[in-house]
Formats: C-alpha cells, sequence, structure tokens
C-alpha cells in the first residue's frame, strides 16, 4: 500500500542519509550530494506519507486500522483533522513530520555555519529511527490484520468507533502540534552537541546551537502550557496541572532545556561548564525519548490518564532500543572526551553572575531530578507518588530558585561583590516588602507561602527595574527581563490559586439557592443538546453581580463512562469554578421532608441520631445494576457500615448511570427496614485521591415519608485566587525568549556594554544575561 511504501523509502532514505553524511565527514565528500539528496527524498516521502494519512482520513477509509479506530463520519471537519496525531501511530507521524521541516532548516542553517556534516550525521539518524518505529507501529495497516477475529479479510466497517471525546476540543487543534514540534526541536542540541565533540571544537559550538535550544524550549513549553489551560478549561480535572507522569515526562525535558540556555551563557562570558553544557545538551533529547517510553510503552497505563495502551513486545523493544542508543550515543561521546574538556571548568568567586547563575542551575536541575524519580516510580512499584509529594519537594527549591532569580542580576560577570549585591538589592527588597506587608493585611499568614510570595515579588521588581533600563537602549534587549518576569508571575500564580483556593462541594435543589465559597448559586434546570449532553444552568451572584454558568455531563457510549466538563467566570483578582458531580432525584424539601444529607469521606464516620455510619468504600456493583434497571450501565456503589443500637451491617446504595440519560438511584434499607440510605453524589479529589460522597438518610426519629421527588443538581464549586497569573507568565515566558530569539537571529544583540549596564545584559548575546531564568 502507498503509506507503508513511503514510509519505508523515508526509513532508507534517511538511514542512507546519515551514512552519507558520516562518510563525507570521514573520509570521502564525494558522497555530499547524495546525503543532502536523500535527506530530502525523506522529507518528500514524509510529506507524501502524510498527505495520505490525512486523505484516507478525510475519505472515511475505515478499511485502515488507524482511521478507523480513531475517526467517524459524525465528527465535524476540525476535529476529523486531528484525529492525524489523537492515535499512536499517527502521532509518530506528525513527529517524523515536524522533525522533517526542523531538518531542512536544520541543514540550511549548518551549511551556511560549515558545519552541516557532522551535525547532519546524527540528526539524520535521530530521524530514522522514529521513521523505524513508524513501520513497527503504522497507521497504515488493514482492519482486518489488526483485528483479525473481529473482521473479515476485505470487509471495510461502515464506520469508525470515533474520537475520545476528551480529545473533541478545539485545543486539540493546538496542543498536540505545538508539543510535538518541540520534541523534534530537542534533536537539535544532541546534534549540534554531538558534532562538536566530534570535531573537538568545544566553544563555538554554543553560539550556533543557542537558537535551536531556545526554540525548541519555546515550542515545548508552549504546548505544555496549552495542555495545562486545556485541563483547567475543559476537561474537568479542577485545576491546570496535575503533576500526571506524562505531563511531568514533558516538564523534565523543558527544564533541562532551560537551565541549558543558562549554562550557555556562562561558557559564553567565561568559558566554563563546557563539560555540563554537553551534558544537557545530550539530556535533552534523550529525556524526550524516554518521555516517548513512557507515554507510549503502556508502562503507565493505570498510572497516567494520558498513556497509551501497550504497543506490543517489538514496537516496545523498539523504544527500549532507541533510549539505550542515544544513551550510549551521546554520553558515550563525552565520555570519549572527557580528558579534553577538563580544562573549562569554571573558575570563579562567590558573588558573581556566573557563579550565581550556576547555583541557579543546580537548584533547577534538583528539581528535574525529584520530579523524574517520581514520574518513573510506576516503573519500580507499579504504583504513583501522591501530587503532595510533587508539592512538598519542589516548594523549597522554588524559594531558593526565586530568590537568586533575583540576586544572580544585581552583580557583575567576574568581578561582583558583596558589597555591590547588597548595594543594588535596596530598591527591589523595599518595594517587595511593601507588597507583602499588604499581602499580610488581607489574611496571608502562613510563614512558608510568605517567604514563597516575598523572595517572588523580589525576583519581579529586579527583572522590573532591569526591563526599563534595556528598554531605553533597544526593545530587543527585553527579551531576558520579560521572560524572567513571567516566571515571577507563574510562582505568585501557583501561590494564590494552590495554597489559597478554597473547594466545596454542594447540593443544589431546582430553583433553589444556597451560599457556596461567598457566592449564592440558584440551580435553574437543565436541558438536553442535540448530541445527547446535558446542560446545567447555575445562576451566580456575588457583590451586585449576576452570571451564569454552564456546566456540561453526559454518559460517553466512547469508554462507557461519565463525562463532565466545567465552567467557570474570571476577573482579575479570582476564577470561580463549577463542575457538575452527578444530578439525583430526591425527596422534595430534604431538609424537613423525609432526608437528612450528610457528605462523608473514605474512613470517615458520622453519627445521626442513633445511627453511625461509616463510608468504607466504593464498589463497581453489576448485580445491582441488573436488580435495579434490569439492563446494562455504568454502576457505583458505596459500602457503608451501619451501627445501630446492638446491630452492625453493610448497606450498599448504588448510583446507575446510563448513556443519554441521568444518573438514577434508589433507597436501599437496614434488615429490619427502618433506616434507608440512597447514594445522592460521589467525587474523588484529582489532586488529593480523596473519595467522597453525598448520602441521604431516611427513618430517623422525627423525619416524615418522603412525598415527592425533585431535582438535585449535586456540584464541586472552587474559588482559584489570581489563577490568571499563570496564564499571564505563560504569555510572558514564551514572548521573553521569542524576542531573544529574534534578536539573536537578526544579530540585534547587545555588545557592548558600561560597567553601570552590565547588570542587565541581554539573553540572546549570551542572552545576554541570563535570559530564561
Amino acid at each position: 500500500m502507498a503509506g507503508t511504501l513511503l514510509v519505508w523509502i523515508s526509513f532508507l532514505a534517511a538511514a542512507l542519509s546519515s551514512y552519507a553524511y558520516y562518510r563525507s565527514a570521514t573520509s570521502d565528500q564525494g558522497l555530499l550530494k547524495i546525503a543532502r539528496n536523500s535527506f530530502g527524498v525523506t522529507v518528500i516521502g514524509v510529506l507524501a506519507a502524510s498527505a495520505v494519512l490525512m486523505m484516507y482520513i478525510l475519505r472515511h477509509q475505515f478499511e485502515y486500522e488507524y482511521v478507523w479506530g480513531y475517526s467517524s463520519r459524525a465528527l465535524p471537519l476540525h476535529l476529523l483533522i486531528t484525529t492525524f496525531w489523537a492515535g499512536q501511530e499517527g502521532s509518530f507521524l506528525f513527529w517524523a513530520l515536524c522533525g522533517s521541516v526542523v531538518g531542512l532548516i536544520l541543514m540550511a542553517y549548518t551549511r551556511r555555519k560549515r558545519i552541516e556534516l557532522e551535525t547532519m550525521t546524527i540528526y539524520a539518524l535521530v530521524q530514522s529511527f522514529l521513521l523505524l518505529l513508524l513501520i513497527v507501529k503504522s497507521p497504515f495497516q488493514y482492519v482486518w490484520d489488526a483485528n483479525p477475529g473481529q473482521f473479515a479479510v476485505g470487509m471495510i466497517p461502515a464506520d469508525g468507533r470515533g474520537l475520545n471525546p476528551l480529545l473533541q476540543n478545539i485545543w486539540m487543534i493546538i496542543h498536540p502540534p505545538v508539543l510535538f514540534t518541540g520534541f523534534a526541536a530537542m534533536a537539535v542540541p544532541f546534534a549540534f552537541a554531538f558534532a562538536a565533540l566530534w570535531r573537538k571544537t568545544y566553544g563555538e559550538w554554543v553560539s550556533n546551537a543557542v537558537p535551536g535550544v531556545i526554540f525548541g524550549t519555546i515550542a515545548l513549553g508552549a504546548g505544555i502550557m496549552l495542555g495545562g489551560y486545556w485541563a483547567y478549561g475543559v476537561l474537568g480535572w479542577g485545576g491546570w496541572w496535575g503533576w500526571d507522569p506524562v505531563e511531568n515526562s514533558s516538564l523534565i525535558p523543558w527544564l533541562i532545556g532551560i537551565i541549558l540556555i543558562h549554562t550557555m551563557v556562562v561558557q559564553r562570558r567565561t568559558g566554563g561548564l563546557a563539560r555540563t553544557n554537553f551534558f544537557l545538551a545530550i539530556s535533552t533529547y534523550v529525556l524526550v525519548v524516554y518521555s516517548t517510553f513512557l507515554t507510549r510503552s503502556g508502562i503507565l497505563g493505570d498510572s497516567s490518564v494520558h498513556s497509551f495502551v501497550d504497543p506490543g513486545a517489538l514496537a516496545y523493544t523498539l523504544l527500549s532500543a532507541w533510549i539505550a542508543a542515544s544513551i550510549v550515543l551521546g554520553f558515550g561521546m563525552i565520555a570519549r572526551r572527557w580528558k579534553d574538556l577538563r580544562a573549562s571548568s569554571l573558575q570563579t568567586t562567590f558573588f558573581t553572575r556566573e557563579s550565581l547563575l550556576a547555583i541557579s542551575c543546580v537548584v533547577m536541575g534538583v528539581s528535574a531530578l525529584v520530579i523524574l524519580f517520581g514520574t518513573s516510580w510506576p516503573i519500580l512499584s507499579h504504583a504513583s507518588l501522591e501530587p503532595a509529594f510533587y508539592d512538598e519537594t519542589n516548594l523549597p527549591i522554588a524559594i531558593v530558585l526565586g530568590l537568586l532569580l533575583g540576586l544572580s542580576l544585581l552583580v557583575q560577570w567576574k568581578t561582583g561583590s558583596l558589597k555591590e549585591l547588597l548595594k543594588n538589592s535596596v530598591s527591589a527588597l523595599l518595594a517587595a516588602s511593601a507588597v507583602i506587608m499588604i499581602l499580610i493585611w488581607f489574611g496571608m499568614h502562613d510563614l512558608v507561602m510568605g517567604l514563597f510570595a516575598f523572595v517572588s515579588l523580589f525576583a519581579f521588581f529586579v527583572n522590573v527595574f532591569r526591563l526599563y533600563q534595556l528598554a531605553k537602549e533597544s526593545v530587543w534587549y527585553i527579551g531576558g527581563a520579560v521572560a524572567h518576569i513571567g516566571l515571577a508571575f507563574l510562582f505568585l500564580g501557583i501561590i494564590g490559586s494552590g495554597r489559597y483556593g478554597q473547594k466545596e462541594t454542594a447540593s443544589l435543589p431546582l430553583n433553589g439557592s444556597k451560599e457556596v465559597l461567598g457566592y449564592k448559586l440558584t440551580y435553574k434546570g437543565s436541558q438536553a443538546t442535540d448530541d445527547g449532553k446535558w446542560k446545567f444552568n447555575v445562576q451566580v451572584e456575588r457583590g451586585g453581580s449576576t452570571f451564569l454558568l454552564v456546566p456540561v455531563m453526559y454518559q460517553s457510549t466512547y469508554n462507557n463512562s461519565l463525562m463532565r466538563s466545567p465552567d467557570y467566570a474570571s476577573s482579575i483578582t479570582r476564577d470561580f469554578y463549577v463542575e457538575p458531580v452527578s444530578v439525583e432525584q430526591v425527596g422534595a424539601n430534604t431538609d424537613t421532608q423525609g432526608q437528612n444529607i450528610v457528605q462523608l469521606k473514605k474512613g470517615e464516620s458520622q453519627t445521626i441520631d442513633d445511627v453511625e455510619v461509616t463510608f468504607l468504600r466504593f464498589d463497581m456493583n453489576q448485580q445491582a445494576v441488573q436488580s435495579m434497571t434490569g439492563s446494562g450501565g455504568f454502576a457505583v456503589g458505596a459500602i457503608l457500615q451501619v451501627k445501630r443500637e446492638k446491630t452492625t451491617e453493610q448497606v450498599v446504595p448504588v448510583a446507575i448511570y446510563k448513556a443519554g440519560q441521568r444518573s438514577q438511584s434508589q433507597i436501599v434499607r437496614t434488615k429490619d427496614g427502618v433506616v434507608g440510605f440512597e447514594l445522592l453524589g460521589m467525587n474523588v479529589d484529582p489532586e488529593t485521591k480523596t473519595s467522597t460522597i453525598e448520602l441521604g438518610i431516611t427513618g430517623l426519629p422525627g423525619q416524615v415519608p418522603v412525598a415527592q421527588k425533585s431535582e438535585v443538581l449535586i456540584i464541586e464549586a472552587s474559588v482559584k485566587p489570581f489563577i490568571g497569573l499563570i496564564w499571564g507568565a505563560a504569555v510572558l515566558m514564551v514572548s521573553g525568549l521569542a524576542i531573544s530569539l529574534i534578536a539573536k537571529l537578526n544579530g540585534r544583540e547587545r555588545t557592548r556594554r558600561t560597567p553601570d549596564q552590565r547588570n542587565s545584559g541581554n539573553l540572546m548575546e549570551e542572552l545576554e544575561e541570563k535570559n530564561g531564568n
């Protein structure tokens, strides 16, 4: 078939290109034309294979396993296009497509810099690894070959299985392409570093590699933050970051890329950290490949919502071999040149910019190692670490990093001193202290968070002053300051939305009002959409203003699970966020007519009158489904231990979710038939993994029988102070790096500095001073 043939041609051409470039670099430059033309064939082949797959998708050619598995006739055009990269095989092809475009640019750039032969030898080899994996995990496999027991040879399904509802969103068009562009670009510093070690050019390679490092860091960072925004606003996870192993596996190479930018600055200014830069440049790509292994090998299938299923033994072996080859090739070359690099160590006093920059990089490296350890833990123990592990271990690291982010810009290169540092710190310290006093006045009494906020504000003001100085010279010099302000904003946004955020589960009776977290909420009813979803109208009042939030909930036939999409309202200082949990039918006027409503966490007990109730655990109870509904559905039961007088027993109230219908439940009574329990709602906090249920209890003394049913919407409401700083931080960090990249490429970096100006150099002359910290 055409697609498979094109992938084979691309792979063979990439391998030939790598070999021809190698021979051209070592002995026979007569093969250079073959090397370039072969890489051109690789690019054309990948472009053609991508076009073929897109054609198959748009034409609904369901005889292909990939098209059948990820698309359907019902998908609108914009989502149909995204199925190209929705699955393993398609995303590998899209990665190869991004790598081909990056490779063409790299070939032209290195040709001009006269380092093409060695650099492209490695880059073409890297591309051939990816294409080899595409041969094994091909998006062009026939459906009957992939599912021999389900489809007869030649049988073409009438429709496809469709796209996972979690991916049916506008951000699916943007987030994965940006992220894969970053993955492809991270191979560039790897190729530059290997080529420099090969050529024994241990200094000049840094200037050539810096644009590629910055571009890869921009793309990878933008992809990560777009994914965070998507999760926050659409997926109903209750936040923008959950320390998911696959989230982390992209974050780690980004952190290493940021560190590499700064250590390259140090090497350009002082000649030091040569070994460090080679190690980091190799590590960026190795960690990208490791991220791919974690995501695609199926090893995190029980630990991550992002993980793909097991790709098969051959693909697993190739992924493992890809990691091993990257490590052996890259770090083996460093070991080979280790003695030659010995003289390039950093010699300096403590209170200089290069020393404080080096310490900052060590601190960031510790954070990356901690995250790497936690991310890899499921491989060792088959269990994930809780988000609290990452929060607790990274908090002190972030405090130190915030302090260094400010201090490192207040001293000069090579000749800095403590006296200079203290003198230049005064303005920023006073400004940060003034703001902290205001925050304390408004209720910030947490000592550790107060310290974190103080160092973040200190870094913010240092960079604001620096931005003003640089802008007077040229707008092209402000990239580093803008990026650093963004990082300070990120820290402040994390403090506000994380430490001072609030969350509460509430039951909203139809047309009834309730105060939740300082907001008056009124459930105005629900309406069905044409595609089988339910929209819930929640009127929100606060401070004289009124607005409507419309969260959505539906039963997905794709994976037989209940899907929830939140809604939120943003203001300058906070977001108010509502996630639907369930909609229930309960007794009317439940406060007085038949039910006591209580909330129980897993393992928690409450006593109501003479009944003690303990929530033991959840139970998937299919027998209860059959007995209550007579047909299949998604059921969750809550196992309760009930103590009353001298008796102890277990009861299991069940809530049923069926496609296209609201949840159903019924009262389950104790053996004597006196006390009844109804499961009204449930929630599992994705951050703390805490399970909570809402329980209706009937038959207690003083209650009257339930007279009728009324609709109640169970929601989880959150207040997230200053979370807008996080999105602003992402824009500032990407913009700052982009300004520095453009300045570098256009030769606009700052090259002349007076002694007074040395405190605020431009990132990209050396980035010119420490852009991207």
